[in-house]
């Protein structure tokens, strides 16, 4: 009986733990249920409000790209309107030298159709005469055979010998008067376009001088262009060949050289030493060889410039930088390449109005004087000008309008001529050239190129207004003893070749560089 009540007892006591531990665990079951439950709700309203940050950023992206893509739009769209508002003046541009040609084409039409009812007038005219000179004929057949007892044969002989006479002389009247018509006519047809041609073309007119004046800030800053004993402007004067007056007039000192390029590498190089400060013979060959240095890369770029403001191009490098070496050449105390910028506007209208291309005649009224900047030759510089442009196979009728614009040559073409006349209008016109200045820097170029025609001489360079000669030689060809004997015969060739007035110093130059550098 025990062991039955025990293990009634155990098997109670077993329902009653198995109940506890699936209350317990009931319980836990639903504590966990519950806190997955909030944990999954956390989890879920963080990842919206994840997603609703997500989705702003987005839309903020969107807007900004939206933004920049409207600004860029903007841009494109004012920039296309701009190009069509060039393409309308353009075309307003065209329609209006449409209008233009028409008007004269309209007035050439009436011009024709007035000559052709003149001449359908004196056609008439003449059948009318033509008739009564038949009837007049024959009058004459039957006075003749009733006055002179002719027969008709004779009479008709006659009369054939007397009209034949009359019609030549009737005829070389009428072709002389014809011929000098056409004269007239001509000559007032090529003035009307010459004039045309003045009138269109607007350069300015340019007398070139000899000396720039520089601008100094004080008249102490004299004494330091000076420098001790005369070094500065020694050695300045030697490494630019130009003059410098150094003078009472306040706050100025004035440079000197017929050179135009030489002068204006002078100025803008004293120009630049005043700025610095520093002003010794070191410093200044240095200065001046680096503003030679941009001075020969600017001629490249007007040379540039020109072609572009005159429409041209295809023109070789080397051409290029002939041109714009012009702007520091004179001719005649005209400006070269304003002269020749004038001479290709005059040439360019004129060619226009005769139907011809107005690019070539432009190009060759701009090329017409380039052998005059050609240096290290001798002869006529239209034929200077022909050789250079032949060589850098220019088109033909340039070159023969470059060679025979001053008749050195025989003109092929009548562009040709249209360069003669241009550069004889823009020579002419009043206050355009000085023969003066022009004699001036002639003869100083003639004694540069004497003094440099003798073997050893590097450079040469003419001051003191044509009274002084410097020649630099090269020290490894020419020494000490020959430095003087060179002088002797340069005074002595200048003596018996040129023509100038008071005395001419001839100064040889020889000096010997040794350079190293401590390192």
């Amino acid at each position: 009986m025990e062991m039955i009540y025990l293990l009634a007892i155990a098997v109670a006591s077993s329902i009653i733990m198995f109940v506890l531990g699936w209350v317990v665990n009931s319980r836990i079951g639903k504590n966990t249920i519950g806190n997955a439950k909030e944990r999954a709700q956390n989890i879920v309203e963080d990842a919206e409000k994840e997603a609703k940050n997500i989705k702003r950023e987005k839309l903020i992206e969107v807007k900004d790209e939206w933004f920049k893509k409207k600004q860029e739009f903007d841009v494109e769209t004012n920039k296309r309107n701009q190009r069509l508002q060039h393409y309308e003046k353009q075309v307003k541009t065209k329609e209006e030298n449409l209008e233009k040609k028409l008007e004269l084409l309209t007035g050439r039409e009436k011009e024709a159709k007035r000559l052709e009812q003149d001449l359908q007038s004196k056609h008439e005219k003449l059948s009318n005469k033509t008739t009564e000179l038949e009837r007049l004929i024959a009058e004459q057949n039957i006075r003749l055979e009733k006055t002179a007892a002719l027969t008709a044969d004779e009479a008709k002989k006659m009369l054939m010998e007397n009209m034949l006479d009359k019609a030549k002389s009737d005829a070389s009247q009428a072709v002389k008067e014809i011929r000098d018509a056409a004269k007239v006519e001509a000559k007032k047809e090529s003035q009307k376009i010459i004039i045309q041609a003045i009138q269109r073309t607007a350069v300015d007119h340019s007398v070139e001088s000899t000396v720039s004046v520089v601008q100094i800030q004080s008249d102490e800053m004299k004494g330091r262009i000076i420098g001790r004993e005369g070094r500065n402007i020694r050695a300045f004067e030697a490494a630019t060949g130009v003059d410098v007056i150094v003078d009472d007039t306040p706050e100025a000192v004035i440079l000197s050289a017929f050179d135009q390029f030489r002068r204006e590498v002078a100025r803008l190089a004293l120009e630049r030493l005043i700025a610095d400060g520093r002003i010794h013979p070191a410093r200044i060959e240095e200065v001046v060889e680096k503003v030679r240095t941009e001075l020969e890369e600017e001629i490249m770029q007007e040379g540039e410039n020109t072609l572009i403001k005159l429409g041209l191009h295809g023109v070789k490098p080397e051409l290029v930088k002939h041109i714009g070496k012009m702007r520091y050449r004179s001719s005649y105390g005209q400006n070269l390449l304003q002269h020749s910028i004038e001479v290709a506007m005059l040439t360019s209208f004129m060619a226009t109005e005769f139907g011809f291309d107005p690019i070539l005649a432009k190009k060759s009224g701009l090329m017409h004087d380039i052998g005059k900047v050609v240096e290290g030759t001798d002869g006529p510089h239209a034929l200077i000008g022909y050789d250079l442009a032949k060589r850098y196979k220019e088109h033909p009728i340039v070159v023969n309008a470059i060679g025979s614009h001053h008749e050195d040559i025989e003109m092929e073409h009548p562009i040709s001529a249209l360069v003669q006349a241009a550069d004889a209008v823009s020579g002419a016109r009043p206050g355009a050239r000085r023969e003066p200045l022009e004699s001036y820097v002639k003869r100083l170029e003639n004694l540069e190129t004497l003094a440099k025609s003798f073997e050893g001489v590097a450079k040469t360079y003419a001051i003191q207004a044509g009274r002084e000669v410097r020649v630099v030689v090269e020290p490894d060809k020419v020494d000490d003893v020959f430095s003087d004997q060179l002088a002797f015969d340069i005074a002595q060739k200048i003596q018996e070749e040129m023509e100038y007035p008071g005395q001419i110093k001839v100064t040889v130059i020889r000096e010997v560089r040794k350079i190293s550098y401590a390192k």
